[in-house]
């Protein structure tokens, strides 16, 4: 039987897990990881096209419009306003990856 390999969950071991298989330092793996979460933050600020993350899936801003919506405590019915939004899309390749 195969061994579970273990996915960290904190940023610490993320960067430790991604300084181990790429051979470089923490503080170098770290350096990485804020470049492409900048990369990602200012290609998602463009509305048009988003930031593609290949194997992952796309970062896009979206504008969600007005909509009546429910108070959940007390069944009123109320009026949500339009609102701008984050919104990760996965890929196929990561929905086939995990779902099979």
């Amino acid at each position: 039987m195969a061994k579970k390999e273990i996915v960290p969950t904190t940023k610490s071991g993320i960067m430790a897990a991604l300084a181990e298989s790429a051979e470089i330092t923490k503080k170098q793996a770290l350096q990485v990881y804020e470049r492409l979460i900048d990369l990602a933050i200012k290609g998602a600020k463009q509305e048009e096209k988003g930031f593609m993350l290949p194997g992952l899936g796309k970062v896009k801003k979206i504008q969600r419009p007005a909509r009546m919506g429910r108070n959940p405590a007390t069944g009123e019915q109320i009026k949500i306003k339009a609102k701008k939004v984050v919104k990760l899309v996965a890929c196929k390749a990561l929905k086939d990856a995990i779902l099979g």
